[in-house]
Order: structure tokens, then C-alpha cells, then sequence
């Protein structure tokens, strides 16, 4: 089965950007993450190690936003590489990262990088295969 859990809206103040002044000043930002799973297991047996932790993904992404970095891309990739080595069974990630009132040139609300990976994992004899 295919089942999707969404961790939305993790409100954060990190210090990415090109600039140097974003790097001393800082920003608000927003995170968004959908993964896809099969949790029938947990929803049966009301049983949380059968599921995926939605404490464990808002931990993930606290710990990447903490992490300067110039591109909000490069921080949405280390949030999807290290939820794919830290948590079991996801058959795919989507993190939205926005970032509010960017300094450019206009008046822009936020701008928003999206990344959406399948997962692969493993096949027991030999080689990967595409969870579906």
C-alpha cells in the first residue's frame, strides 16, 4: 500500500543566502515535507515504530536548516539524503523549503526551492529496486 504523511509549516530562522549581510541577519523560512510509506501495520496495530516519526523528520530538517548554506537547493538536498539514510521504508520524499521576504531586486513574498526523489532500497537478492 501507499500511504503519504506530511510534516507542514516547520517555521524556522536560519542564515542562508548569497549575501553576507544574510549571512549575519538571517531569515524566516519554511519547510514542507511529504514522504510516502506503507503504514498499514502501524494504522492496525496503533503501533508507532511501525510508521515513520514525524518527530524524527522535523528534527532532520532543523538540523540541515541549522547548517549555513548559500543556496536553500543544496540545504533541500541534505534534508532528503539524510532522511533517506535515517529512515526506513519511504518509497519517496518531497521538501518544499520557502524562503520568506528574499532581498531582490521587487516586492516578493518568498521564493521556494521543491525536491521530489523516489526512494530505492536494497532488493534482498542483489541489486535495487524501485519501491512503488
Amino acid at each position: 500500500m501507499k500511504h503519504t504523511i506530511e510534516v507542514n509549516g516547520i517555521k524556522l530562522y536560519a542564515f542562508h543566502g548569497c549575501l553576507t549581510e544574510e549571512g549575519k541577519v538571517g531569515g524566516h523560512y519554511i519547510v514542507d515535507v511529504s514522504v510516502t510509506t506503507d503504514f498499514s501495520d502501524a494504522a492496525k496495530e496503533d503501533d508507532l515504530s511501525k510508521t515513520v516519526d514525524y518527530v524524527q523528520i522535523n528534527k532532520i530538517v532543523k538540523s540541515e536548516m541549522g547548517i549555513r548554506s548559500k543556496l536553500i537547493e543544496q540545504v533541500g538536498q541534505r534534508i532528503v539524503d539524510k532522511m533517506k539514510n535515517e529512515i526506513n521504508d519511504l518509497h519517496s520524499i518531497k521538501v518544499k523549503i520557502t524562503k520568506l521576504t528574499p532581498p531582490i531586486n521587487g516586492d516578493v513574498n518568498n521564493v521556494a526551492i521543491i525536491i521530489e526523489e523516489d526512494v530505492f532500497q536494497q532488493n534482498p537478492i542483489g541489486g535495487y529496486r524501485k519501491d512503488n
